[in-house]
């Protein structure tokens, strides 16, 4: 009787084993290969010039215009300033500053499935980068606020108040981390990162980080890394560091960390400069805090202006928008983890390329 009981516990024991490793939410699922690569161009300050483009990972055709493309049915294309794009639940979200809307496209056909406004009456919220959690979407606003979107009724249901002239946004744990840059202050602008609870939806507190933040990115380990313009004279660009564990800043980057925009994949970031600076891109490994190298492109490739980086996670692949000179349409060059050169495209008619993200 003994002996049936041990082996009755040992078969349950084995069985719940087996159920918890078969358990999907225990399961590592693979990333798998691109289809394709959007890019997304700001275009020019008033122009209602914002292009969204396409690459085939299959064919390596370039639609220029893809939004269009797909939507034919429109008298015309994105809007004014595209900021941001970002992919969540299937859809894709396009932060057009200018036109003071998020579009709403499906994210496999680039089909248009709505436009969320951010016009009070005349007046033009200005939203500017997104991060999508929990199931919402969330949008910062020059009115000095983080709207929060329903991700089903795609509609603004909530409006969190933070710092001046809102940037940069993230999200690791139940927190998000807003760069808040006072740009409109100027020359007295902010250096605060606002800590958003997600279950109250309140900011709890604030961070002083750089002169001017900008952008926010979170490594493997959950430190927040924060970049800041400065006061483009006297006051440099700079990398802050946030943990997210205490919500304190830990620390700032000193001496050959000038950069005003980082972005993050996994533990390796890489530190650039949109506007002037030496280099493309500074790689640095978040996870033993030393750099990897000063200059991420190792052939001899030029871009003129790194004006946003991207990252294939599924084979390490980095992408970087070149604006060229801010008037002409701009590249992507594709380049390995190690620097070299793979290919390059360009996105005409899009001027300013600057969010590049990856279709699986």
């Amino acid at each position: 009787m003994k002996l049936k009981l041990i082996g009755l516990v040992l078969s349950v024991t084995t069985l719940f084993t087996a159920c918890k490793k078969n358990d999907p939410e225990n399961q590592v699922v693979p990333i798998q290969p691109a289809k394709g690569v959007y890019v997304l161009s700001e275009g020019g300050f008033g122009g209602n010039n914002a292009t969204l483009a396409y690459r085939s990972a299959a064919t390596g055709t370039v639609s220029g215009n893809f939004y269009l493309q797909q939507n034919p049915l429109l008298s015309s294309g994105l809007g004014d300033l595209a900021n941001d794009m970002v992919v969540y639940g299937g859809k894709m979200y396009i932060v057009m500053n200018g036109s003071g809307n998020v579009t709403v496209l499906n994210a496999q056909t680039g089909a248009l499935i709505s436009k969320i406004s951010f016009l009070n009456g005349t007046t033009n919220k200005s939203p500017r980068y997104a991060v999508g959690t929990k199931g919402k979407l969330f949008v910062t606003a020059y009115d000095n606020t983080v709207s929060v979107i329903d991700t089903t009724s795609l509609s603004i249901t909530n409006s969190i108040t933070v710092g001046p002239n809102p940037e940069g946004i993230a999200t690791t744990g139940n927190y998000l981390y807003v760069a808040n840059s006072g740009a409109f202050n100027f020359p007295d602008v902010d250096s605060t990162v606002s800590v958003i609870d997600l279950t109250t939806l309140t900011e709890i507190k604030k961070i002083t980080v750089g002169k001017n933040p900008n952008k926010v990115e979170v490594s493997t380990n959950g430190d927040v890394y924060v970049s800041a313009y400065g006061n483009f004279g006297t006051i440099p660009a700079g990398i802050s560091v946030i943990n997210s564990a205490t919500n304190t800043l830990k620390r700032t980057l000193g001496t050959g960390f000038e950069y005003s925009h980082v972005r993050i994949s996994g533990e390796i970031a890489y530190f650039h400069n949109n506007y002037g600076g030496s280099g493309t891109a500074k790689v640095y490994n978040t996870t033993t805090e030393t750099i990897v190298r000063n200059e991420f492109v190792t052939d001899g490739t030029s871009i003129t202006v790194p004006y946003g980086i991207n990252v294939d996670e599924q084979n390490g692949d980095v992408y970087i928008a070149d604006a060229k000179d801010f008037t002409s349409s701009g590249e992507v060059t594709c380049f390995d983890k190690n620097g070299v050169k793979k290919f390059m495209f360009s996105v005409s008619p899009g001027i300013n390329p600057n969010k590049i993200l990856f279709v699986r």
